[in-house]
């Protein structure tokens, strides 16, 4: 099958209710916890991408069972430290940051060395910002660039930390508090706002943390050394895959569109704040709290122009991953000029996104003016698009493949699409429900130039 798509023809009105792939930042955690549980877990609905995969086979390689039954996984936990890895166990975590950066917090009072190595991608990431705060819990690491291959070797000699972490990066924060579950007395962590999936987990494990927030922090203390029971977890719908459908119900002519059982998150809900403020209305129905999550049906439909922003940068954090998808709304459905600034995350991330979006934004034909990490858009709400683009996606970066679709299907034009298989990491499914939806995908083409520049 080739590794790419062509799109020549808009989506269809449509009106339907779907449900996308589960939450990929739960996944990773609910599947890195249970390793560290006493007695066997259950997930359920857990994503089966690669990056998830990824992690299963990581615990199994560190001496943890693990079993697919029929509508969930059993993972066979055995406590705190009780990962045993034979001797020059090499740990590959794929694309996925957070599985990096995550096991690698577990890992330090682990006796024997592990190698952690991933692909070009992650390869390219900085991995300083995780290991700075291991070492002063006690742990060896090796690294000659700060980024992967990495060796860790635990050490008996862990201690408790005080940390502040200024990034706003839910990865580094939970990445001290999993190290603080094997630390000796309290950690404290004075967090930038970011995600709080693991501080709400460890609340309901009944992992001894305690919470203070302010306007713009979040003191987290942890104590360490407390053994947990394993547990049973259903894993809602990821925000993030749900975004390509909602932009896409909003850019497509007199289409709507419900997403049932999504994680509505506060600290991830940034790009319906955003939407919000360009006079997009979002519903939330059916809103219930699951083991301390937010979970809600989304439900949008299509409106003609919308108004530029001069978006706030306190939202970027809760909107990181969704900023490809906000960009291309502001480029194509709003009349007047959009600002977005402190955006240097975006170019840290699996392929230099800010630096991507600018120039498919103006490939297209948007107007883009970049001041450092700021930006401003220049609304083209009347855009159709009728030439030939060619993506070519030299990292593979899943949301850049899927924000092309998303722009494909609704402005017009003919599109070569190249690394389908990308999706794979985080959203096996985007391509079978673009189709239940009435996309005409094809496999299939004459050649079709224009690169990406």
């Amino acid at each position: 099958m080739p590794k790419h798509i062509y799109i020549d023809q808009k989506i269809p009105q449509f009106n339907k209710t779907i449900q996308v792939s589960s939450d990929k930042s739960l996944s990773i955690r609910t599947v890195l916890l249970a390793s560290q549980a006493v007695g066997v877990s259950k997930i359920f609905n857990l994503l089966e991408s690669e990056d998830v995969i990824n992690a299963l086979k990581t615990i199994k390689k560190l001496g943890v069972n693990f079993k697919k039954r029929k509508n969930f996984y059993e993972i066979h936990g055995y406590g705190l430290n009780s990962f045993n890895p034979k001797s020059n166990t090499v740990i590959n975590a794929g694309n996925s940051g957070t599985l990096g950066r995550l096991i690698l917090s577990l890992l330090i009072k682990t006796e024997k060395k592990i190698k952690l190595i991933g692909d070009k991608s992650l390869s390219r990431r900085d991995f300083s910002r995780v290991i700075k705060p291991l070492r002063l819990f006690g742990a060896n690491i090796k690294s000659t660039k700060n980024s992967l291959p990495i060796i860790i070797q635990g050490s008996e000699f862990i201690r408790p930390i005080y940390y502040k972490e200024i990034i706003g990066s839910a990865q580094i924060k939970t990445a001290c508090c999993f190290a603080a579950l094997n630390s000796p007395g309290i950690t404290n962590i004075l967090a930038k706002k970011s995600r709080n999936h693991t501080e709400l987990l460890f609340k309901y494990l009944k992992i001894p943390i305690k919470v203070i927030s302010n306007k713009n922090y979040d003191l987290i203390k942890v104590k360490g050394l407390q053994q947990f029971k394993a547990f049973n977890y259903l894993v809602p719908g990821d925000i993030s895959s749900s975004s390509f459908f909602i932009v896409l119900a909003l850019l497509s002519k007199n289409s709507e569109i419900t997403i049932k059982n999504v994680n509505v998150n506060e600290t991830r809900i940034g790009i319906i704040k955003i939407l919000r403020m360009m006079n997009c209305k979002i519903n939330l129905i059916n809103k219930r709290i699951y083991k301390g999550e937010k979970t809600a049906d989304i439900f949008i439909k299509n409106k003609k122009i919308l108004k530029s922003i001069n978006c706030p940068s306190s939202l970027n954090s809760s909107a990181i991953d969704e900023f490809l998808l906000i960009f291309l709304v502001a480029g194509v459905k709003t009349k007047g000029t959009s600002t977005f600034k402190n955006l240097s995350e975006l170019n840290k991330k699996e392929s230099p996104r800010l630096n991507l979006a600018i120039k498919f934004l103006r490939m297209i034909g948007v107007k883009v003016e970049r001041s450092k990490d700021n930006i401003k858009i220049y609304g083209n709400p009347n855009l159709t698009l009728k030439n030939n683009y060619h993506i070519k996606n030299y990292l593979k970066d899943h949301r850049i493949f899927m924000m092309s679709c998303i722009a494909a299907l609704t402005l017009g034009g003919n599109w070569k699409i190249e690394d389908k298989d990308s999706v794979k990491t985080s959203f096996p499914k985007f391509i079978s429900i673009l189709k239940y939806l009435g996309a005409k995908i094809n496999w299939k083409k004459e050649k079709i130039l224009l690169p990406l520049p």
